[in-house]
């Protein structure tokens, strides 16, 4: 009987453990060297934070300056195949303007978040919390 309580004890805890980490997920900087254009809204070079709400695929994320949020994007969780070798903000070329941006990868995280259509170049970013 104490063994299948130190078991439900542990599984709670993992449990606990899991659900924190997931939560922390929602949250991460980027740093941008480059202007970029998303959904509709030119970003100058400079920190950002995004936080996105929703357990996914679909989420929306928030991309925001100090407090204030300077563009919204609808975008999807994405599980790589082996975690990402460093943070990076994905980019499509454009031909005229700045280069979208369609996704953001983060460094040693198998998680991304993908919006828009297939990336052409990936742009150094800031690091994920």
């Amino acid at each position: 009987m104490k063994f299948a309580t130190v078991s439900k004890s542990i599984v709670l805890g993992l449990a606990l453990v899991l659900a924190m980490s997931a939560f922390a997920a929602t949250k991460a900087s980027l740093q941008l060297a480059n202007p970029v254009t998303v959904n509709g809204t030119t970003l100058k070079p400079g920190d950002y934070r995004v936080q996105w709400e929703g357990s996914g695929p679909n989420v929306e994320l928030n991309i925001m300056q100090g407090k204030n949020v300077v563009a919204k994007v609808s975008a999807h969780l994405v599980e790589l195949q082996a975690p990402a070798s460093s943070d990076a903000a994905v980019t499509r070329k454009n031909d005229s303007g700045p280069n979208s941006l369609t996704g953001l990868r983060f460094g040693g995280k198998k998680l991304a978040l993908d919006f828009g259509e297939a990336s052409d170049s990936m742009q150094a970013g800031g690091s994920s919390k």
